[in-house]
Formats: C-alpha cells, structure tokens, sequence
C-alpha cells in the first residue's frame, strides 16, 4: 500500500511542494503559512520564541537610535518617528520607504524573522512628511458632524502614510476635551462624547472596514494601503483639572464610563489594532499603572484583543520626577496590561531590566506571553509577515490632488459661522467678489504654518509658508474674488491707514500661534497680540469679517460689537482655498460648533448639559448660507 501511495500524483505534488519550502525556509513552519488560522500561528511563533525574542518585540525605539544592527541584535519589536523626527526635512517618500526599508531588513535577518512595525503620529494626514497633504485637526472635522467625510479622510491618510513605507498610526485621538485650556483640545473632536464617537468612523477608514458580525474586540486591518491604528489615550485625558496636560482627572466611574470611556466602546467594535495608554491619572491613580482599567476593564470586559501601547516615555512618568525608579516603571506599567513600550531611547535599560524581574519572578511569563500574543496578533492580521517590505508604488497618494480636494472640502464644512451682520436680513457673507478694493489683514492671513497648527512637520508646529505644500488663505481669497477686484495685504495695519483708504470690506485673519501639547495649555485664552489689535483697528472703521484660526474657542466676547461677522476656521491645514469657497459663496456654512463657546474663562469648564450654562454661543451653534450661483 506505501508504494501504491508513494506513486499517486497528488502525493508527489505535495512531497514536491513541501521540499520547496524546505530548501528555502530550513524547514516549515506554521507561523511563516499565510494559509494557517492567525491565532494558530501566533501560537506556533510564540512556542518557538526565547525569552529575549520576546521581550524584544515589548519593546518601541525612535529612528533616532535605531539601526539595522539594533534591530537584529535585540530583536526590537517596533520603531516609531517621534514628532518630527525624520530622516530629512524634505525628505520624498522614497527616502522614507528606504529608511524603513533598511531598519526593517535587520529584523527579517533575525533567527525567526519576525517584521518590527514602524509607527507615526498622522493626527491631521500625515503631518510629519514634507508636501503631505495636511486636513483639518480634530476640532474642525467635529465641526463637519460628518462621519463618512473623516472615513474618507482616514482612508487617504492612510495611502498617505503607505506612500512612506509606514504600516501604523498613532491616531486617532479620541479624547473628550471638557476644557479648552487644555493644549490638546484641537486634538479632540468635541466635549460631547457622541461627537466623538461618531467621529470613531475614521477607524474605518485608515484600517478599513470591519466585515459585520466579525468576533467582537479583535483587531481588523483590510490590506496593505491600509494602516493599524491607534485610539487614544485611554483614558479621561480630556478630563484633566482646569484642562492641565497629563494631570488629573477627578470623576465618579460613572462620569468616566458616560463621558471618556464611550469613543473606546466604539474603537474595539471597530477592530482598532492598538490602544495608547494615557500619562494623565484618574483620582491620583496614574493611567499607566491601572491594572483595574487596562487589564481588567479594557482587556477582559470590552475583549479588546489588539495591543496595549504605552506614550512616549509613560512609564517613566508613573513616578515623580520621571524615571526616579525605573525598575519599578517597568514592573508597574507591565504588570498593569501595556503590552508594548515606547521606550523611546534608552532601550537597553528597558530590556535588562524587564528581563530581570520576569527572570527573579516579578512578572510572570504568563504576562509576556500576553503581550507578545497581542502583538504578533496584528502583525499577522496586518499582512506583515507576507510584506514586510515597502516599495515605491503609493508615492504618487503623497499629496495628491484627489486628497487635497479632500481636505478643502473638510475646510469647509468644518467653518463654523457665528455672527452676520448685525441682523438677519443685513448679513455681509456671502462676500461679493466684485469690489473695487478689499482689506485682507491680520497675522495668520498669509501663514500655511499658522493655518496648520501644532503636529506640522515638526512636534510644535512652525510659522512661514516654506514649510510645506499649501494655500494660504489670502492666496485662496485672490484666486476667488473678481480679477478686477483689487486685494491689499497689510498684516497690522494702524487704524488711520484704514480709515484713508476706502476699502469695500476687510477680512482679517487672526488666531493662535502653533503648538502641541503641554506647550499649549493656556489659563487665559486670550488671542495673542497683536491679534486684537488688528480687529480693533480694522473693524473700527470698514464692515469686517474676522475669521479665527484657532485651536479651541477663545476670548472674543470684548471685540464682538465691532466685528460684522465672524468664522471659527480652527486650524484648518494646507488646503486655504476652503475658506474662501464659503467666505465668497460658492458654498455655504453648515459647520456646527463642536464645543461650547464661552465668554469668560471664569466660566470654565462649562460644557453643554451643565447646570450654569451661559455660554457667548452654545455647544452646536452655527449660522447657514445658501451658495450664491455666481455673484
């Protein structure tokens, strides 16, 4: 019978194949068959792995230590570009593609060959790389109350960042600003946590879509010009005292599973590959070390099977000052659920310490075994074994013409109208074209870095127009008006100027300089000079409409008699044109304050539902135009 078996041709095809594999590979292995379920694979690579190898795929390091060599000696698992760190200011993305490329080749020469996964923060597209295409932050795309718009949105970032060689996302950042001292309140799509989870769409998109009645909490990544993402950052970091950055949010659970918790509900259902922990606390309990939410509610009641990430250096900032005791960092954060750390630099230190205390029985192996199933689980879902090189055939998405409409068309249902005219039936907007002269004023007129905000091409944002691919909004004003119409640009123009010159109408753009993060928290929130100034000085004397680039409401209420009409344009990105296709009417208004208005900063926090609420315009405010067919 062996040999009536040894003859039949399907046998012998088979023999055949598996001798293939063999020659190429040393010998099959379950984890390295695409045909094999995914959680038998992971089973198989982690039975096979070392102690070290895995520990290695723990482990996140910047490109700035990064080297093929690093990778291949200690089996790092995962290499992210902090803000702004990138291989050039200018750099193409074949430049990207080849750097990652390069680190990537040190891990596929590794005993197991396992791929790392580079990571980047794409919060607004992907807002690190030279001439990308930059949409509106988070407050404005929740001033569209769109869903499919940020879908769409994700899905062209996503190419964006594929361009690059990159396969993963730090985004989105689905934080509930209830504050907007907050500097990371333009990080967030509203104070409304429905807001927010409408907006969880653009999961959909840079992952793709979830097929239905998938396994519920398991991650989800369609193909290769898709992404991984991240939700972020779990949780309450919106809900800080007085809106100060990685502080202290002081809530009931109720308050936190109704208010912060809801975007994650969301997120899970939606297959998100990654969860980043928090630096804030929760009641004087640091997020970083809560075993209760991470490991308790989000692993084991929500079934979130993807990986637990940790923030740049958060487990350093589990003690005060940071890294006072790093050893009990490690133990903490790892033993709470974060399943991968971004170290970011002293990776060594990391490594041996973590090795020692699961060698001395601090941390079981159970916990790594976690950990390193979680990631391999992604890495396996998100096609990494059968690709893990990039080549040059999305560089053409980087900045596209198809993703820059995009994004103008995200300005413009993102502006928000708050005042036209002094009445109903006198509004200024839209603007005619046809004029004999207009005012375009102010310091944030003439500025794609200003328009942009923080997290643009570097971590705190730039000023100037050299910085990156764009339209200006004063740009966008000349291409819109009548060819006849003459535009003046005068930045800071003194009151007796105005006055002599006979202007038709001014529009003046004046706002927030850039910045991220703490670098933003503001007691105050008032426009910087010589912004108030220049309304002051403008609107005195000619109709105005002043429009504001800012990252979060501000204080407005002083200046609002003399201003005829007023647009929150929030930071809208490169795309400018956008703002002149609804100031000029070839669009109309349709943006609904995604955040409370307030009139004083006394008022704060003061969020829509709240028992004072006496808001300068309420949560969901937002005047209308028709277009105007030509004018």
């Amino acid at each position: 019978a062996m040999l009536k078996r040894s003859m039949d041709p399907t046998f012998i095809g088979i023999l055949v194949l598996c001798c293939l594999i063999s020659a190429a590979n040393g010998k099959y292995n379950i984890y390295q068959d695409p045909k094999q379920p995914i959680e038998k694979r992971v089973k198989d690579l982690l039975s096979k792995m070392s102690l070290e190898e895995k520990i290695g795929q723990m482990t996140q390091i910047d490109r700035l230590v990064a080297s093929a060599q690093v990778l291949n000696k200690y089996y790092i698992g995962s290499v992210l570009s902090g803000g702004g760190s990138v291989p050039s200011r200018t750099a193409s993305p074949e430049t990207w593609v080849d750097m990652v490329n390069g680190f990537q080749k040190g891990s596929l020469s590794t005993r197991l060959k396992i791929p790392m996964l580079y990571g980047i923060d794409a919060v607004h597209g992907h807002n690190g790389v030279y001439r990308a295409t930059i949409f509106p932050h988070n407050v404005g795309i929740g001033a569209t109350r769109d869903p499919q718009l940020v879908k769409r949105i994700g899905a062209a970032t996503a190419l964006e960042v594929r361009a690059t060689g990159i396969p993963y996302v730090f985004a989105p950042c689905v934080a509930v600003c209830r504050d907007p001292r907050w500097g990371r309140c333009f990080e967030s799509y509203s104070e409304d946590p429905n807001v927010v989870r409408a907006m969880t769409e653009i999961i959909s998109g840079l992952q793709g879509q979830i097929p239905a009645n998938s396994p519920k909490g398991v991650p989800f990544v369609a193909g290769q010009k898709n992404v991984v993402a991240c939700a972020k950052h779990y949780v309450g970091d919106g809900g800080t005292t007085k809106g100060m950055n990685e502080n202290n949010t002081l809530a009931s659970k109720h308050d936190l599973l109704s208010i912060h918790m809801p975007p994650y509900y969301n997120a899970v259902n939606k297959g998100v590959g990654s969860i980043m922990i928090s630096y804030s606390s929760w009641n004087g309990v640091k997020m970083h070390s809560n075993r209760d939410l991470i490991t308790g509610f989000l692993k084991n009641t929500l079934h979130f099977k993807g990986f637990v990430i940790s923030d740049w250096q958060g487990i350093d900032r589990i003690t005060s000052p940071p890294h006072l005791n790093y050893t009990y960092s490690i133990v903490t954060g790892v033993s709470a659920g974060i399943d991968m750390i971004m170290v970011p630099y002293n990776y060594t230190e990391f490594i041996d310490g973590l090795t020692s205390l699961v060698k001395n029985n601090f941390i079981p192996i159970s916990r790594i075994d976690d950990a390193v199933t979680r990631i391999l689980r992604v890495k396996f879902t998100m096609g990494l074994f059968e690709h893990p090189l990039a080549d040059y055939s999305l560089s053409k998405y980087l900045g596209s013409q198809e993703h820059r409409e995009l994004a103008r068309e995200a300005v413009r249902k993102s502006l928000v109208l708050l005042k036209n005219g002094e009445s109903a039936d006198e509004p200024l907007i839209p603007l005619p074209k046809k004029a004999s002269k207009i005012l375009v004023a102010g310091t944030h007129a003439d500025n794609i870095g200003y328009q942009c905000g923080g997290w643009t091409i570097e971590w705190q944002g730039l000023s100037g127009n050299n910085i990156t691919a764009g339209t200006t909004i004063l740009s966008a004003i000349k291409n819109t008006v009548d060819p006849k119409t003459k535009v003046v640009f005068q930045e800071n123009p003194d009151f007796a100027y105005v006055k002599s010159n006979k202007f038709s109408y001014a529009i003046v753009v004046v706002g927030e300089p850039p910045y991220a993060e703490t670098f933003g928290d503001s007691t105050n929130l008032t426009l910087p000079d010589p912004g108030p100034s220049i309304i002051t000085n403008v609107c005195a004397s000619v109709k105005c409409v002043v429009v504001l680039i800012t990252g979060r409401p501000v204080v407005i209420q002083p200046y609002l008699v003399q201003i005829d009409a007023l647009v929150a344009a929030w930071l809208p990105g490169t795309e400018g044109q956008g703002v002149a296709d609804v100031l000029f009417g070839n669009y109309g208004f349709t943006g609904k304050l995604p955040r409370t208005w307030f009139k004083t900063v006394d008022q704060l926090p003061m969020n829509v539902g709240d028992p004072h609420y006496d808001p300068l315009f309420p949560f969901g405010y937002g005047l209308t135009t028709q277009p105007v067919k030509t004018n």
